[in-house]
C-alpha cells in the first residue's frame, strides 16, 4: 500500500467554510475546487469525512456525496471504500479538470468556445514562433506530413490535424496555455472530428497549415498569427456548421 500524507481533516474543514442554505451540489463542487487548487493540499491527501465536510459546508451529506462523486468522475479525487477519499493531484495537475467542470456546469456556447480557441491558437502560434526548436519543428512537419499522408482517410486526417496543433502549443512552452486548448479541444471535439468533409477542404487545411509552419520555421510571430487567423476563420466556419447540423 502506498502511503499518504496525513489526514488534515481540521485544517481542510477549517479553510473551507460555511455556504448558503439551499446550496446546489455544483456551489459545493466548486467551493472544493477552490481548495483543492489553491496549492495548499498535497496529493494523496485524505480529506475530511462526507458528515464533517457537511456539517462545515453547512449542507446535507447528500450534496457533498453527489459534488465528491462528480470530483471522482473528473479523475480529482480518488474514493476508497473503507480506506476514505484522497486528493489525486496538484494544483497544477488539476487545472484542466477544473475548467472542464467550470465549463460543463454552466450553458455551453459553442460560438463563444470557438471565439476561445481561435484566439488562444493565434497567441500559441506567435509564441511557437518565437521558441520552437529543431525537435519542435521536427514534430509540427511530421504532422503536417501525416496529414497529407491521409488526405484520403478523414479520421486519420483529423487525428493528425489535432497532432499538429498539439505540437504547436507544446513549442509555445506554455503549459497553462497547453491546458487551456486541450479543455477547449475536448469540448469542441464532437464537431472537430467531423469539420473537413471533402478532398477540397483537406487541400485548404493542409495549406493552411503549412504557411503556419512555415512562419514558424522562420521565426516570425506576426506571420504565424497571421496565419493561423486565417486557418481558425476557416476552420471555425466549418465547426459552426456542423454544431448547426
Amino acid at each position: 500500500m502506498p502511503s499518504y500524507p496525513g489526514d488534515r481533516s481540521t485544517d481542510i474543514a477549517a479553510a473551507l467554510g460555511a455556504l448558503p442554505a439551499s446550496t446546489p451540489v455544483s456551489e459545493v463542487a466548486r467551493r472544493l475546487l477552490d481548495l483543492f487548487t489553491s496549492g495548499s493540499i498535497e496529493p494523496g491527501t485524505r480529506l475530511p469525512p462526507e458528515r464533517q465536510l457537511a456539517a462545515t459546508l453547512g449542507v446535507g451529506r447528500s450534496a457533498v456525496r453527489e459534488a465528491l462523486a462528480a470530483l471522482e468522475i473528473l479523475g480529482i479525487v480518488d474514493v476508497r471504500p473503507g480506506s476514505g477519499t484522497y486528493l489525486r493531484g496538484a494544483a497544477s495537475e488539476l487545472l484542466p479538470q477544473t475548467l472542464r467542470w467550470g465549463l460543463l456546469i454552466g450553458e455551453r456556447n459553442t460560438a463563444e468556445l470557438l471565439d476561445l480557441r481561435s484566439g488562444l491558437e493565434i497567441y500559441v502560434a506567435r509564441l511557437a514562433a518565437g521558441r520552437a526548436d529543431a525537435a519542435a519543428i521536427a514534430a509540427l512537419s511530421s504532422s503536417l506530413e501525416h496529414m497529407r499522408g491521409s488526405a484520403a482517410n478523414l479520421q486519420a486526417f483529423a487525428r493528425a490535424d489535432r497532432d499538429f496543433h498539439l505540437a504547436l502549443s507544446t513549442a509555445a512552452a506554455n503549459l497553462i496555455l497547453v491546458d487551456l486548448l486541450h479543455v477547449v479541444r475536448t469540448l469542441l471535439q464532437v464537431y472537430d472530428d467531423r469539420a473537413v468533409h471533402d478532398a477540397d477542404q483537406v487541400a485548404a487545411a493542409i495549406a493552411e497549415h503549412a504557411e503556419v509552419l512555415r512562419a514558424v520555421e522562420s521565426g516570425d510571430g506576426d506571420a504565424a498569427a497571421s496565419a493561423m487567423a486565417a486557418h481558425m476563420a476557416t476552420a471555425s466556419a466549418r465547426l459552426s456548421g456542423e454544431a448547426r447540423a
